[in-house]
């Protein structure tokens, strides 16, 4: 794409907004009707007026402008108009605490802050600091900003054809995204124009978008996956992007779903987990054709046309990343031919580094490396498994004002090192795990504690599972429970050593369960929902 070639979000948006013009871009759906609807000039317009205003407001070339909000369509404008007037944005999640955003603002030494007013109790801590509203634009096109805590309504500028903004190139610093990982260290994360513009492009090679498009965003913006692959590549390919009002919980989605009907969805596993565990699986194992192994094959198949009629019945690529998806849950969509494909990276990464089209890739696998991607496995163990590390144009430029930290994820030679133990098969990559969740069985085996945690997950007795070792090496999982488990009161204890006898018969000796134990309050999450080990380990 020729207008890609300079490669800054500034560009692509003035040019997504030229060349898509009157198609839909950015919609709000609220109680399950749209309430909101911007098309691609419109949505051009507003964010050049977002950028008109962030510099009469002080904002110059490379400031640190935080945008805190949730999903709408004026968060993308803003987006865009921090770009446009040549600042760096700093998206934050809308989970983080006050002080920790308070923390955040300090290190990046933000201008100015963006955001929506339902999270003005959050930046009380930063009173100096000017604030825009982004979800207060009038009918006049007016905009409610606070400058040292007195607020005042700001006309938005029309565009003029001769507007000159900071010229900003590929290289350029884009975005700090500062991660809430399982290790607990929130490091910014510093992506350039290219880093994201890359990943996108290449990310549009297994999600094929076009004009005709329809998304719905269910996940947080602010986080790597949804921002590039459910934000920036549907912006390139001219797509129609549509959020909700209220957290995806499998209610709320099939909710919208309806209303929508989206051909393209991003999620993480845990929603199609539900979706299947509580509403399709129960009424397959039901189905007469099941219960007999050469009907079975007819069966599934015809939940997986079941599956994507509750998912409005237009789906044809439904993305999964994140956090592992569970065997048990992979091997029915296969199965049902449902057309959903995994993808593998990491924030640094921005985020895409493996993936494919839908059901060309063997079951457990992620795929292959995205285009430009070079991946290579160190320090490779006797069964092929090792760190995975990679190259590519989408790699991070670094850490923020942490160069201590940045120089430890990269090698000598210039690779990053992932964290994540994989192997390749046949071309096609297969992740393990986490080097630090890595437990060494007593004769110095691997054991990864992921495996054996979707094992427990495919239970009905488990919402969540984590591995860990105990004091004396022995093998302990802790577990929180269903809500059918919670009702069972006495017989959960032995329902679980049930569980952990049928679990161990499928793990090598070494890797057995010695003990099962009940956590009572659910475990902290990251916005991907991978459980934060680092609290509990």
């Amino acid at each position: 794409m020729k207008y890609l070639n300079e490669e800054t979000l500034s560009l692509l948006c003035l040019a997504a907004s030229h060349k898509y013009h009157n198609r839909p871009s950015l919609s709000m759906l609220t109680g399950g009707v749209i309430t909101k609807s911007f098309t691609y000039a419109q949505m051009g317009k507003r964010s050049v007026q977002a950028g008109l205003l962030l510099k009469n407001i002080g904002i110059n070339s490379g400031d640190r402008v935080l945008l805190l909000s949730e999903n709408n369509p004026e968060w993308g404008i803003f987006y865009f108009g921090i770009a446009h007037a040549g600042a760096v944005c700093v998206p934050l999640l809308t989970g983080f605490p006050e002080e920790q955003i308070a923390h955040i603002a300090r290190h990046a030494g933000v201008s100015a802050v963006c955001l929506s007013r339902s999270m003005a109790e959050k930046i009380d801590k930063l009173p100096q600091l000017p604030f825009i509203y982004i979800d207060t634009i009038t009918d006049s096109e007016e905009i409610t900003v606070s400058v040292c805590g007195n607020e005042k309504q700001m006309q938005l500028c029309l565009p003029e054809q001769n507007i000159i903004f900071p010229r900003r190139s590929g290289n350029d610093l884009a975005v700090i995204i500062y991660t809430s990982g399982t290790s607990g260290s929130s490091k910014g994360v510093m992506l350039s124009n290219t880093n994201l513009l890359s990943c996108a492009l290449a990310a549009l090679k297994f999600a094929v978008m076009t004009n005709h498009d329809r998304l719905l965003s269910v996940l947080p913006l602010a986080h790597s996956y949804e921002c590039t692959l459910g934000f920036i590549a549907p912006m390139i390919a001219g797509s129609q992007i549509t959020y909700i009002d209220k957290p995806p919980s499998p209610t709320a989605l099939l909710s919208a779903v309806k209303a929508v009907r989206p051909t393209i969805m991003a999620t993480v596993p845990l929603l199609i987990e539900k979706i299947y565990r509580n509403g399709i699986a129960p009424k397959l194992k039901k189905n007469k054709l099941f219960k007999f192994p050469l009907t079975r094959p007819l069966a599934i198949i015809a939940a997986g046309r079941k599956l994507i009629s509750v998912l409005g019945g237009r789906i044809r690529f439904y993305g999964i990343g994140g956090a592992p998806l569970s065997e048990e849950v992979e091997k029915f969509l296969r199965r049902a031919r449902f057309p959903y494909a995994i993808g593998y990276g990491l924030t640094e990464t921005a985020p895409l580094l493996a993936g494919s089209k839908p059901n060309r890739f063997p079951v457990r696998s992620t795929g292959v490396p995205t285009k430009g991607v070079t991946i290579r496995i160190a320090n490779i163990a006797a069964n092929g498994e090792g760190e995975i590390q990679v190259k590519g144009p989408n790699i991070m430029m670094g850490y923020y004002n942490d160069k201590e930290k940045t120089d430890e994820v990269f090698t000598s030679d210039g690779w990053f090192k992932t964290g994540d133990l994989g192997k390749f098969k046949k071309r096609m990559l297969f992740i393990k795990g986490r080097l630090k969740a890595l437990i060494l069985g007593p004769s110095g085996e691997n054991i990864y504690p992921e495996e054996i945690e979707g094992l427990l997950g495919t239970s009905s007795l488990v919402e969540d599972a984590l591995v860990y070792s105990g004091d004396r090496g022995e093998l302990v999982a802790l577990v929180s429970l269903t809500d059918a488990a919670k009702a069972a009161a006495g017989a959960v204890e032995n329902m679980l050593e049930e569980l952990r006898f049928w679990v161990n018969k499928k793990l090598a000796a070494f890797s057995q369960l010695s003990k099962i134990e009940i956590k009572y309050e659910p475990f902290e999450k990251t916005p991907t929902m991978k459980i934060k080990r680092y609290l509990y380990v």
